[in-house]
């Protein structure tokens, strides 16, 4: 009698150690998730107190995790299917559709503060890095957000880009 009762007690120990581990592992993938959020929250404080060079630098960082999971993907690519590589994909989505939405609102920030130039330049940036089929809605706006500081500011031969 002795015998089973130390079993199951040993199963229980077992079961509750397992437990106790599996909820001690960090989800790498819900941290770095975390992380391009907390990027893009001090990116918009950082707009909101006029630190523009913090928000630019909060931005890259956010582009800088893109880019490194897109070369985690490429690396597995021969996995295809498997969660890790998915996870990764939609990371990197996720990361670069924020920074491309960050990018869009820095150029709307110095339009509002009618700093053409930059924000001439902040648009002109989304439109030359987000080349991929999927960034085409940025694009797009960014296009249109040109097209919408002409009528404020109409460009001038100094501030055409050829």
């Amino acid at each position: 009698m002795t015998r089973p009762r130390l079993v199951s007690c040993a199963s229980i120990l077992l079961i509750a150690c397992g437990l106790l581990v599996t909820s001690c592992v960090h989800d790498t993938y819900q941290e770095r998730a975390n992380l391009i959020k907390n990027h893009a929250e001090t990116f918009y404080d950082n707009l909101k107190t006029n630190r523009v060079e913090s928000a630019i630098r909060a931005n890259e960082q956010i582009e800088a995790m893109a880019s490194q999971m897109g070369d985690t993907v490429k690396k597995r690519a021969a996995q295809q299917g498997t969660t890790h590589v998915e996870r990764e994909f939609a990371l990197m989505k996720t990361a670069n559709e924020a920074a491309a939405t960050n990018w869009l609102a820095l150029g709307q920030y110095f339009a509002i503060k009618r700093q053409y130039p930059q924000a001439r330049a902040t648009y002109r940036r989304v439109i030359d890095t987000y080349t991929n089929p999927t960034d085409q809605p940025y694009r797009e706006q960014a296009l249109r957000a040109l097209k919408d500081l002409d009528m404020l500011n109409p460009p001038t031969p100094a501030t055409t880009n050829p």
